[in-house]
Protein backbone atom coordinates (compact mmCIF):
# COMPACT_ATOMS: atom_id res chain seq x y z
CA UNK A 1 0.00 0.00 0.00
CA UNK A 2 2.69 2.48 0.97
CA UNK A 3 6.31 3.24 -0.64
CA UNK A 4 9.09 4.69 -0.90
CA UNK A 5 11.37 4.91 -3.55
CA UNK A 6 14.62 7.10 -4.60
CA UNK A 7 14.76 7.25 -8.01
CA UNK A 8 17.94 9.94 -8.24
CA UNK A 9 20.84 11.65 -6.72
CA UNK A 10 21.70 15.20 -7.49
CA UNK A 11 25.55 15.97 -7.81
CA UNK A 12 27.80 17.93 -5.74
CA UNK A 13 24.71 17.91 -2.82
CA UNK A 14 22.28 15.66 -0.97
CA UNK A 15 19.38 16.77 -3.21
CA UNK A 16 17.15 13.54 -4.10
CA UNK A 17 14.36 12.72 -6.96
CA UNK A 18 12.04 10.31 -5.31
CA UNK A 19 8.31 9.16 -5.33
CA UNK A 20 6.22 8.21 -2.54
CA UNK A 21 3.14 5.90 -3.18
CA UNK A 22 0.08 5.95 -0.85
CA UNK A 23 -3.30 4.19 -1.14
CA UNK A 24 -5.28 7.69 -2.39
CA UNK A 25 -2.02 8.27 -4.70
CA UNK A 26 1.99 8.95 -5.35
CA UNK A 27 3.88 12.36 -4.72
CA UNK A 28 6.47 13.29 -6.26
CA UNK A 29 9.46 14.20 -4.17
CA UNK A 30 10.71 17.16 -3.46
CA UNK A 31 7.46 17.81 -2.79
CA UNK A 32 5.71 21.34 -1.36
CA UNK A 33 2.13 20.37 0.67
CA UNK A 34 -0.27 23.48 0.29
CA UNK A 35 -1.73 23.88 4.20
CA UNK A 36 -5.73 23.05 4.77
CA UNK A 37 -5.81 24.45 8.44
CA UNK A 38 -9.04 23.38 8.89
CA UNK A 39 -9.16 20.84 5.91
CA UNK A 40 -9.68 23.83 3.32
CA UNK A 41 -7.19 25.36 1.72
CA UNK A 42 -8.26 28.86 2.02
CA UNK A 43 -10.67 30.51 -0.64
CA UNK A 44 -9.44 27.54 -3.08
CA UNK A 45 -11.55 24.17 -4.14
CA UNK A 46 -9.72 20.71 -3.86
CA UNK A 47 -10.60 21.30 -8.23
CA UNK A 48 -8.45 24.23 -7.86
CA UNK A 49 -6.10 22.79 -6.17
CA UNK A 50 -5.43 20.33 -8.16
CA UNK A 51 -5.24 21.90 -10.59
CA UNK A 52 -2.38 23.99 -9.57
CA UNK A 53 -0.48 20.33 -9.88
CA UNK A 54 -0.65 19.88 -6.06
CA UNK A 55 -0.50 15.55 -5.11
CA UNK A 56 -0.69 15.98 -1.51
CA UNK A 57 -2.26 18.33 1.46
CA UNK A 58 -1.89 19.09 4.82
CA UNK A 59 -4.76 19.31 7.31
CA UNK A 60 -4.48 20.49 10.88
CA UNK A 61 -4.77 17.66 13.94
CA UNK A 62 -5.50 20.63 16.47
CA UNK A 63 -8.15 22.82 14.57
CA UNK A 64 -9.87 19.96 13.47
CA UNK A 65 -10.40 18.33 16.71
CA UNK A 66 -11.66 21.83 17.98
CA UNK A 67 -13.98 21.94 15.19
CA UNK A 68 -15.98 19.87 13.80
CA UNK A 69 -14.33 17.20 15.82
CA UNK A 70 -12.63 13.91 15.08
CA UNK A 71 -15.76 11.81 15.82
CA UNK A 72 -17.76 14.33 13.00
CA UNK A 73 -15.16 14.03 10.39
CA UNK A 74 -14.80 9.81 10.83
CA UNK A 75 -18.77 9.73 11.07
CA UNK A 76 -18.77 11.29 7.19
CA UNK A 77 -16.07 8.82 6.43
CA UNK A 78 -12.76 10.67 6.85
CA UNK A 79 -10.96 13.17 5.72
CA UNK A 80 -10.85 12.45 2.19
CA UNK A 81 -14.39 12.50 2.16
CA UNK A 82 -15.24 15.03 4.23
CA UNK A 83 -12.88 18.05 2.49
CA UNK A 84 -13.49 16.46 -1.43
CA UNK A 85 -9.99 15.93 -1.50
CA UNK A 86 -9.32 12.63 -3.37
CA UNK A 87 -5.38 13.04 -3.52
CA UNK A 88 -2.55 11.58 -0.39
CA UNK A 89 -3.14 13.81 2.88
CA UNK A 90 -0.88 14.56 6.01
CA UNK A 91 -1.73 15.03 9.43
CA UNK A 92 0.32 16.92 12.02
CA UNK A 93 0.02 15.92 15.59
CA UNK A 94 -1.34 18.97 16.84
CA UNK A 95 1.17 19.33 19.46
CA UNK A 96 2.88 23.23 17.54
CA UNK A 97 -0.76 24.79 17.40
CA UNK A 98 -1.04 23.57 21.86
CA UNK A 99 1.78 25.11 22.40
CA UNK A 100 1.76 28.45 20.50
CA UNK A 101 -2.05 28.91 20.28
CA UNK A 102 -3.53 27.69 23.29
CA UNK A 103 -4.49 30.19 26.10
CA UNK A 104 -3.10 28.34 28.98
CA UNK A 105 -0.62 24.92 29.00
CA UNK A 106 0.89 23.04 31.28
CA UNK A 107 3.17 20.60 30.12
CA UNK A 108 4.39 17.01 31.28
CA UNK A 109 5.88 13.98 30.77
CA UNK A 110 2.07 12.49 30.42
CA UNK A 111 0.91 15.15 28.04
CA UNK A 112 -0.39 18.69 27.43
CA UNK A 113 -2.88 20.13 29.52
CA UNK A 114 -4.62 23.70 27.73
CA UNK A 115 -7.42 25.64 27.11
CA UNK A 116 -9.00 25.67 23.38
CA UNK A 117 -7.64 29.27 22.03
CA UNK A 118 -11.68 28.94 20.50
CA UNK A 119 -13.42 28.81 24.03
CA UNK A 120 -11.32 28.28 26.05
CA UNK A 121 -12.58 24.69 26.84
CA UNK A 122 -10.21 22.53 29.13
CA UNK A 123 -8.69 19.78 27.42
CA UNK A 124 -5.48 17.26 27.13
CA UNK A 125 -3.46 15.89 24.54
CA UNK A 126 -0.85 13.30 24.97
CA UNK A 127 0.31 10.19 23.03
CA UNK A 128 -2.46 7.82 22.75
CA UNK A 129 -4.97 11.10 22.01
CA UNK A 130 -2.91 12.51 19.17
CA UNK A 131 -2.87 8.85 17.81
CA UNK A 132 -6.56 8.40 18.17
CA UNK A 133 -7.64 12.04 16.11
CA UNK A 134 -5.78 10.64 13.53
CA UNK A 135 -6.97 7.84 12.65
CA UNK A 136 -10.13 9.03 13.26
CA UNK A 137 -9.34 11.49 10.47
CA UNK A 138 -7.84 9.30 8.63
CA UNK A 139 -5.08 10.94 6.65
CA UNK A 140 -2.40 8.84 4.84
CA UNK A 141 0.51 10.15 6.51
CA UNK A 142 0.42 10.94 10.52
CA UNK A 143 3.02 12.89 13.09
CA UNK A 144 3.91 11.51 16.51
CA UNK A 145 3.16 14.34 19.18
CA UNK A 146 6.37 16.07 19.76
CA UNK A 147 7.35 19.10 22.07
CA UNK A 148 8.47 21.99 19.97
CA UNK A 149 10.90 24.19 22.02
CA UNK A 150 10.70 28.05 20.95
CA UNK A 151 14.51 29.63 19.71
CA UNK A 152 16.24 30.05 21.74
CA UNK A 153 15.61 28.33 24.43
CA UNK A 154 17.63 27.32 27.68
CA UNK A 155 19.93 23.94 27.25
CA UNK A 156 17.99 22.39 29.85
CA UNK A 157 14.42 22.83 28.56
CA UNK A 158 15.85 21.81 24.85
CA UNK A 159 16.75 19.03 26.59
CA UNK A 160 13.88 17.97 28.15
CA UNK A 161 11.71 18.91 24.99
CA UNK A 162 13.60 16.17 23.25
CA UNK A 163 13.45 13.61 26.11
CA UNK A 164 9.67 14.04 25.67
CA UNK A 165 9.50 13.98 22.13
CA UNK A 166 11.35 10.88 22.32
CA UNK A 167 8.91 8.97 25.34
CA UNK A 168 6.08 10.37 23.27
CA UNK A 169 7.30 9.03 19.67
CA UNK A 170 7.53 5.57 21.33
CA UNK A 171 4.45 5.82 23.00
CA UNK A 172 2.53 7.26 19.51
CA UNK A 173 4.60 4.11 17.81
CA UNK A 174 3.11 1.40 20.06
CA UNK A 175 -0.87 3.34 19.87
CA UNK A 176 -0.95 3.37 15.90
CA UNK A 177 -2.87 0.49 15.36
CA UNK A 178 -3.82 1.51 10.96
CA UNK A 179 -2.02 -0.25 8.37
CA UNK A 180 -3.07 2.42 5.83
CA UNK A 181 -1.53 5.14 7.69
CA UNK A 182 2.17 6.03 7.76
CA UNK A 183 3.38 7.32 11.10
CA UNK A 184 6.44 9.60 10.87
CA UNK A 185 8.45 10.87 14.35
CA UNK A 186 9.87 14.08 14.81
CA UNK A 187 13.64 14.91 15.20
CA UNK A 188 13.59 17.99 18.10
CA UNK A 189 16.55 19.94 19.72
CA UNK A 190 16.60 23.63 18.34
CA UNK A 191 20.08 24.76 17.26
CA UNK A 192 21.69 22.32 18.79
CA UNK A 193 23.39 19.81 16.60
CA UNK A 194 24.32 16.99 19.21
CA UNK A 195 21.04 17.25 20.99
CA UNK A 196 19.44 16.80 17.10
CA UNK A 197 21.76 14.08 16.45
CA UNK A 198 20.83 12.21 19.56
CA UNK A 199 16.79 12.74 18.92
CA UNK A 200 17.47 11.15 15.37
CA UNK A 201 19.28 8.15 16.90
CA UNK A 202 16.63 7.51 19.24
CA UNK A 203 13.88 7.84 16.67
CA UNK A 204 15.76 5.58 14.26
CA UNK A 205 16.03 3.40 17.01
CA UNK A 206 12.40 3.42 17.73
CA UNK A 207 11.63 2.76 14.32
CA UNK A 208 9.14 5.12 12.17
CA UNK A 209 7.76 4.89 8.17
CA UNK A 210 9.38 8.54 7.77
CA UNK A 211 10.95 11.13 9.58
CA UNK A 212 10.45 14.97 9.86
CA UNK A 213 12.36 17.81 11.09
CA UNK A 214 10.48 20.28 13.45
CA UNK A 215 10.38 23.34 15.16
CA UNK A 216 12.87 25.37 12.61
CA UNK A 217 11.28 28.42 10.81
CA UNK A 218 10.52 29.75 14.26
CA UNK A 219 12.47 32.92 14.26
CA UNK A 220 16.27 31.61 13.34
CA UNK A 221 17.92 32.98 10.18
CA UNK A 222 18.01 31.08 7.16
CA UNK A 223 21.93 30.41 7.60
CA UNK A 224 21.25 28.89 11.09
CA UNK A 225 18.14 26.53 9.59
CA UNK A 226 20.68 25.30 6.80
CA UNK A 227 23.90 24.83 9.37
CA UNK A 228 21.42 22.36 11.35
CA UNK A 229 19.65 20.52 8.24
CA UNK A 230 22.98 19.79 6.67
CA UNK A 231 24.46 18.41 9.70
CA UNK A 232 21.46 16.40 10.76
CA UNK A 233 19.73 15.17 7.73
CA UNK A 234 22.59 13.11 6.81
CA UNK A 235 21.88 10.66 9.50
CA UNK A 236 18.29 9.88 8.85
CA UNK A 237 17.66 6.47 6.90
CA UNK A 238 18.19 7.20 2.82
CA UNK A 239 15.51 4.54 2.35
CA UNK A 240 12.71 6.76 4.31
CA UNK A 241 11.13 10.32 3.24
CA UNK A 242 12.63 13.35 5.37
CA UNK A 243 9.80 16.39 6.05
CA UNK A 244 11.04 19.74 6.88
CA UNK A 245 7.78 21.22 8.65
CA UNK A 246 6.70 24.10 8.31
CA UNK A 247 8.93 25.51 5.68
CA UNK A 248 9.12 27.92 3.86
CA UNK A 249 10.04 30.74 1.38
CA UNK A 250 11.48 29.62 -1.93
CA UNK A 251 15.08 30.36 -1.48
CA UNK A 252 14.61 27.69 1.72
CA UNK A 253 13.45 25.03 -0.29
CA UNK A 254 15.89 24.85 -2.74
CA UNK A 255 18.59 24.71 -0.03
CA UNK A 256 16.94 22.78 1.73
CA UNK A 257 16.44 20.28 -0.53
CA UNK A 258 20.26 20.45 -1.33
CA UNK A 259 20.45 19.25 2.08
CA UNK A 260 18.21 15.96 1.41
CA UNK A 261 14.96 16.83 2.30
CA UNK A 262 11.88 15.71 0.88
CA UNK A 263 8.74 16.72 1.60
CA UNK A 264 7.52 20.61 2.86
CA UNK A 265 4.68 23.01 3.74
CA UNK A 266 4.24 26.40 4.58
CA UNK A 267 1.08 28.85 4.44
CA UNK A 268 2.95 31.17 2.18
CA UNK A 269 1.10 30.68 -0.59
CA UNK A 270 -2.55 31.22 0.11
CA UNK A 271 -1.64 33.77 3.05
CA UNK A 272 0.22 36.11 0.76
CA UNK A 273 -2.68 35.59 -1.98
CA UNK A 274 -5.17 36.60 0.76
CA UNK A 275 -2.98 39.51 1.23
CA UNK A 276 -2.82 40.56 -2.21
CA UNK A 277 0.88 39.51 -2.38
CA UNK A 278 1.72 37.66 -5.68
CA UNK A 279 4.64 35.36 -6.12
CA UNK A 280 6.77 35.27 -9.45
CA UNK A 281 10.18 33.85 -10.12
CA UNK A 282 12.01 37.70 -9.97
CA UNK A 283 10.14 38.61 -6.85
CA UNK A 284 6.77 39.58 -4.97
CA UNK A 285 4.34 41.65 -6.31
CA UNK A 286 2.11 43.92 -4.35
CA UNK A 287 -1.59 43.92 -6.20
CA UNK A 288 -2.85 46.62 -4.54
CA UNK A 289 -0.22 48.99 -5.84
CA UNK A 290 -0.79 51.85 -8.11
CA UNK A 291 1.40 50.99 -10.50
CA UNK A 292 -0.83 48.11 -11.82
CA UNK A 293 -4.17 49.89 -12.59
CA UNK A 294 -3.51 50.05 -16.09
CA UNK A 295 -1.50 47.25 -16.27
CA UNK A 296 -2.84 44.90 -19.16
CA UNK A 297 -0.32 41.80 -18.54
CA UNK A 298 -0.92 38.77 -16.31
CA UNK A 299 1.01 38.62 -12.85
CA UNK A 300 3.49 36.51 -14.71
CA UNK A 301 4.81 36.03 -18.83
CA UNK A 302 5.26 32.13 -18.79
CA UNK A 303 3.03 31.47 -16.02
CA UNK A 304 0.48 28.15 -16.95
CA UNK A 305 -1.85 28.88 -14.04
CA UNK A 306 -5.70 29.79 -14.73
CA UNK A 307 -5.40 33.38 -13.02
CA UNK A 308 -2.46 34.25 -15.61
CA UNK A 309 -4.30 32.36 -18.47
CA UNK A 310 -7.52 34.52 -18.28
CA UNK A 311 -6.90 38.07 -16.10
CA UNK A 312 -4.37 41.41 -16.14
CA UNK A 313 -2.72 42.64 -13.26
CA UNK A 314 -5.00 45.26 -13.17
CA UNK A 315 -7.72 43.58 -12.96
CA UNK A 316 -6.28 41.40 -10.00
CA UNK A 317 -5.60 44.90 -8.52
CA UNK A 318 -9.06 45.92 -9.17
CA UNK A 319 -10.50 42.78 -7.52
CA UNK A 320 -8.14 43.81 -4.06
CA UNK A 321 -9.31 47.39 -4.26
CA UNK A 322 -12.67 46.78 -3.86
CA UNK A 323 -12.92 44.15 -1.74
CA UNK A 324 -14.12 41.44 -4.45
CA UNK A 325 -13.99 37.70 -2.75
CA UNK A 326 -12.32 36.66 -6.34
CA UNK A 327 -9.08 38.56 -5.62
CA UNK A 328 -7.45 36.43 -2.89
CA UNK A 329 -8.66 33.34 -4.60
CA UNK A 330 -6.74 34.02 -8.22
CA UNK A 331 -4.14 35.17 -6.55
CA UNK A 332 -4.15 32.40 -4.40
CA UNK A 333 -4.51 30.15 -7.50
CA UNK A 334 -1.41 31.65 -9.03
CA UNK A 335 1.04 30.90 -5.79
CA UNK A 336 0.21 27.91 -5.59
CA UNK A 337 0.74 27.28 -8.83
CA UNK A 338 4.62 29.10 -8.87
CA UNK A 339 5.11 26.72 -5.63
CA UNK A 340 4.33 23.61 -7.82
CA UNK A 341 6.28 24.80 -10.71
CA UNK A 342 8.81 25.60 -8.77
CA UNK A 343 8.80 22.11 -7.36
CA UNK A 344 8.83 20.62 -10.83
CA UNK A 345 11.60 22.59 -11.97
CA UNK A 346 13.58 21.45 -8.93
CA UNK A 347 12.71 17.62 -9.94
CA UNK A 348 14.14 18.12 -13.51
CA UNK A 349 17.26 19.08 -12.57
CA UNK A 350 18.27 16.76 -10.02
CA UNK A 351 18.58 14.23 -12.34
CA UNK A 352 20.08 16.21 -14.65
CA UNK A 353 23.01 17.57 -12.03
CA UNK A 354 21.80 20.76 -12.69
CA UNK A 355 20.01 22.12 -9.38
CA UNK A 356 22.50 24.90 -9.16
CA UNK A 357 20.69 27.00 -12.84
CA UNK A 358 17.43 27.11 -10.58
CA UNK A 359 18.61 30.55 -9.39
CA UNK A 360 18.72 31.63 -12.38
CA UNK A 361 15.56 30.57 -13.93
CA UNK A 362 13.45 31.55 -9.99
CA UNK A 363 15.88 34.60 -9.24
CA UNK A 364 14.27 35.23 -6.31
CA UNK A 365 15.70 31.84 -4.93
CA UNK A 366 18.96 33.75 -4.46
CA UNK A 367 17.79 36.02 -2.28
CA UNK A 368 14.89 37.54 0.39
CA UNK A 369 11.88 35.64 -0.68
CA UNK A 370 10.01 37.54 0.71
CA UNK A 371 11.89 40.74 -0.83
CA UNK A 372 9.06 42.97 -2.59
CA UNK A 373 8.75 43.82 -6.11
CA UNK A 374 7.04 47.44 -6.22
Amino acid sequence: MFSFSVLATAHGSRARLGRLVTSHGAVDTPAFMPVGTRGAIKGVTPHQLRETGAQIMLGNTYHLHVRPGADCVAHLGGLHRFSGWPGPLLTDSGGYQVFSLAKINRITDEGVAFQSHFDGAPMFLDPAAAIAIQEKLGADIIMALDQCPPIPSPAEELRNAVDRTVRWAAECRDMHRREDQWLFGIVQGGLDVELRASCAERLIEIGFDGYAIGGLSVGESHAEMIGVLEQVTPLLPTDRPRYLMGVGTPRDIVESVKSGIDMFDCVLPTRNGRNAHVFTATGRLKMRNQQHRLADEPLETGCDCYTCAHFSRAYLRHLFITGEMLGPTLASIHNLRFFQRLMSRIRDLIPAGMLETITEEFPVTCGDALDETE
